[in-house]
């Protein structure tokens, strides 16, 4: 969880202000006590905190990038200032392919078996926290290299070992 100072807020919904606008200005106040390069809550940190749909989390934020306060560097997350102002370093090794190792080591050393489920994207999201779409890409970099397989309607599985990438 970030380093933010949870106060309770009532947001109004009945007011003339929209909603993802209130959580913008609570979100701004907060930003301006931290310094450059501090990372933001995620939208799903946002959504949780103030119980509101994705699509509001992601005005709010969408607002204070607009604004010039914080800045999203794909994979890695949200940010104080702009990235003239305290560039992130690049990560070595994409936090996708970082998720995909993890995996395919779990596979080889038999947490997951041959023929069976590997937990959800949803579950994934959670357990890494990590937007959607990371978890999409390390999926399917699991996929092209034979570690699993994806059934329409039903998930995805453990390839059987014959399928495994030699090392």
């Amino acid at each position: 969880m970030p380093a933010f100072a949870y106060v309770a807020y009532v947001l109004d919904y009945d007011g003339d202000t929209h909603v993802y606008v209130q959580i913008a200005d609570i979100l701004r106040k907060r930003v301006s006590k931290l310094d450059s390069g501090h990372p933001v809550p995620s939208e799903a940190d946002i959504q949780y905190e103030f119980g509101v749909a994705r699509t509001t989390a992601r005005r709010a934020v969408h607002i204070l990038r607009e604004e010039g306060l914080i800045y999203t560097v794909q994979g890695e997350g949200t940010f104080v200032g702009t990235p003239e102002e305290a560039p992130r370093k690049q990560r070595k090794v994409p936090l996708y392919r970082q998720i995909a190792t993890d995996i395919s080591d779990q596979i080889k050393a038999g947490s997951f078996l041959p023929r069976r489920p590997i937990p959800g994207e949803t579950a994934l999201v959670k357990q890494y926290d990590v937007a959607r779409e990371t978890v999409r890409r390390a999926m399917a970099l699991l996929r092209e290299q034979g570690w699993i397989y994806t059934v329409a309607q039903r998930g995805s599985y453990v390839s059987p070992k014959e399928s495994w990438p030699q090392d």
